[in-house]
């Protein structure tokens, strides 16, 4: 029986190994926008790039929403774009 090297051992043991199922965090090209919440009750979002939920518990709260998904979040009336 042929064990090829131990060529098996040498893949485990590699130095890239360990980055194979590590996810990769992706800088950001433009920073997150706060958003105020105007409504009168809670609302979640879900955002349409990133499928993040977004959780606004109480009237007035703020929260920072990704770049990607805050041109979806401008159409809705309840939430207003904090500069």
């Amino acid at each position: 029986m042929c064990n090829c090297g131990n060529k098996r051992a040498t893949v485990s043991t590699s130095p890239f190994s360990s980055l194979v199922n590590k996810p990769v965090q992706q800088e950001k090209m433009w920073p997150d926008i706060a958003f105020i919440y105007t409504g009168k009750t809670a609302l979640t979002v879900k955002g349409s790039v990133t499928g993040k939920q977004y959780r606004f518990g109480a009237p007035g709260m703020n929260l920072l929403i990704d770049f990607r998904d805050a041109a979806t979040m401008m159409n809705l009336p309840v939430l207003k774009r904090i500069k």
